[in-house]
């Protein structure tokens, strides 16, 4: 991965760094936490223009939230909620979905902005921002500030580091991990509570 890295921001210089983030919203296996510690540390040694580097990066994570902001958005929270009313759809339910869009509202600003913030879960936080109806000014707002400190934190910290720049995705690997584990087992929570909710009661025998 490192080498692959290594290729697209010695090619394509800073906008090769803003092209890896925008795939990285996308395609969340793609780590930032090697993108933009490399660019830092490539910056330093003066192969990036370090003013270029961090403007590229937050207009690729900008660009590429802004895309699955459309996912969700062509979703919509009404198709969403007649396709939870079929039994086959066992990811969630319609309360579930009612009750996640209440807590969207009086919680949503933070959930984006923080969200941005958080490993692979600032790759999809968009979705559910589509679906919700987020006006896209305010979404727009708080993407770019959140993947802004996002980016210029690591990009910092690879320009501090120098050659031991792939430290930090030592360290936060794991966290990784740890968000993905966390939101699969959630999801198989919500399905096991779907696919019960759904099983016919048994009738007592007489």
């Amino acid at each position: 991965m490192a080498e692959w890295v290594f290729s697209i921001v010695d090619g394509l210089g800073a906008a090769g760094v803003g092209l890896l983030i925008l795939l990285e919203n996308i395609v969340p296996p793609i780590p930032s936490e090697v993108i933009l510690p490399l660019a830092g540390f490539r910056a330093r040694t003066g192969a990036l223009n370090v003013v270029a580097v961090w403007p590229a990066a937050t207009a690729g994570s900008v660009l590429g939230a802004l895309l699955l902001y459309g996912l969700g958005a062509w979703l919509g929270y009404d198709r969403l909620h007649r396709l939870a009313g079929h039994r086959w759809f066992v990811f969630v339910s319609q309360k579930d979905l009612d009750r996640g869009e209440r807590v969207f509202e009086r919680h949503g600003g933070k959930v984006v902005l923080l969200g941005r913030c958080v490993p692979f879960l600032r790759s999809v936080v968009s979705i559910p921002a589509g679906i919700a109806g987020m006006p896209l000014p305010r979404f727009l707002t708080l993407t770019t500030i959140g993947s802004g400190v996002w980016n210029a934190a690591f990009i910092a910290v690879g320009w501090v580091l120098g050659e031991n720049w792939s430290q930090v995705e030592g360290a936060i690997g794991p966290v990784s991990y740890v968000v993905l584990a966390l939101l699969a087992v959630g999801l198989v929570v919500l399905i096991v509570r779907r696919v019960r909710a759904r099983e016919p009661e048994s009738v007592p025998q007489r």
